[in-house]
Parts: C-alpha cells; structure tokens; sequence
C-alpha cells in the first residue's frame, strides 16, 4: 500500500458482500476482501470519493484509524484514550460514535460509544482543560467502533448519512424498501439493462429507480 493509498471499509447488508465487491472491482479499488457486512478496500482520497459517490450497495464508507483487541470495556476506554486525538478533532469541534457490536463480552453497543465518547473527552480535558462538544445529529466529525468478539476498529466515517439516503424523494410510503436492499437485488438477477425491466409490485419504485448505472446521476 502506497503512502497516498489508505484502507477503506464498504459497510452493506448481509448477503450482498460479494456484489459490493464486484462494485468495488468495476470501481478501481485494490486489496478487496470480503468480511461480514462489509468489504474491506484500499485506494487514495479520490477513491474515496468515487466509493461514496458511486457504490450502490454500500451502507458507509469507513477509513480505519486504529485497530486492537480489547477484553472489556475498559481496555477499550484505554485503547481510544492513547490516540493522538488532536490529529482528528478540534475542541470546539462535535463529534458523534457510532458502535456496531457482535461479542459475548460487549452486549450493549450504547455502553461502548459512551466509553468512547467518555476517552475522548477525557483526553482533551487532560490535555487543554477543554472539550468538544457531543452531537448525535450532524456532527463534524462521525466515528464508527466495529467490535467482533475482542478485535476492535475505530474508525473515521466519510459518509455522514447513510448512504441509502439518495436525496431524491421528498416523500416515502409507510414501508419502503432500502435503497441499497434494492440495488442489490437488481445488480444480483444479473439484470443489465438489455431488457425492460417489470416490478408488478413496485410501490414507490424503488427499484425501478435503481435500475440506472448510478444512482446518483
């Protein structure tokens, strides 16, 4: 991996792994691995951009920032506390973690962004005797902590919002189907646009919207 080439993390639901890898391979990225609800890529920032632009059957792009293992939530609250954190965030910055958890040791995702969010005050407040601020809606900086049983990653979020949140509909029905769910399951018939293509039972849609090359044209 070159000093401009970084990893990445694609995060999607379960099933469509290999789907975003293909993506990810008609997108130009290197060292694609597929792990669980997610694929992990390497490439540079205009990379990065392309992967949140582009990918259809991506949730978020992630850009790893520190990798452990950790056995309870204190080595946790450690680990994150050891960061170089002023490299990342500002005092008068707010920030926000989000915590996805799979492991007997850590039940509850809640508890782990609190000790994350808790590391990172602290820090600073050792630090500088300040704070930033914590905003669940909009922040400046998104974390992201990915915990599977004692192998931990924290990292930062390029996305901001899920990127099923296409900008195009003013309105939704009661239950609309995701839009990433729906772009894989059109990318997954092998379906390529060489055909019509009929949804009898297409709702708002979705997946008829979908049917382009991008989404976001």
């Amino acid at each position: 991996m070159s000093e401009q080439s970084f990893e990445m993390i694609a995060k999607t639901f379960q099933g469509l792994e290999e789907v975003l890898a293909q993506e990810l391979t008609a997108l130009g990225a290197n060292e694609i691995e597929i792990g669980r609800r997610m694929v992990s890529f390497s490439g540079d920032k205009e990379m990065m951009y392309k992967a949140n632009f582009c990918l259809r059957t991506a949730i978020r792009i992630l850009k790893p920032i520190k990798h452990f293992t950790a056995k309870d939530a204190d080595e946790v609250y450690e680990q994150i506390k050891a960061i170089r954190w002023e490299d990342y965030l500002d005092t008068d910055k707010t920030f926000a973690v989000d915590a996805v958890v799979f492991s007997e040791e850590f039940r509850h995702s809640k508890f782990v962004s609190y000790k994350v969010k808790d590391a990172i005050v602290d820090y600073f407040r050792e630090k500088t005797g300040e704070r930033p601020g914590v905003r669940v809606n909009k922040p400046d900086v998104l974390l992201n902590i990915h915990i599977a049983e004692t192998k931990c990653t924290l990292s930062l979020d390029s996305s901001g919002e899920s990127l099923h949140r296409r900008g195009y509909r003013q309105e939704a029905v009661e239950a609309p189907l995701n839009e990433v769910l729906a772009a894989g399951m059109i990318l997954m018939t092998g379906w390529r646009g060489e055909c019509d293509l009929i949804d009898p039972m297409s709702s708002s849609g979705t997946c008829l919207l979908y049917t382009s090359p991008s989404p976001r044209d």
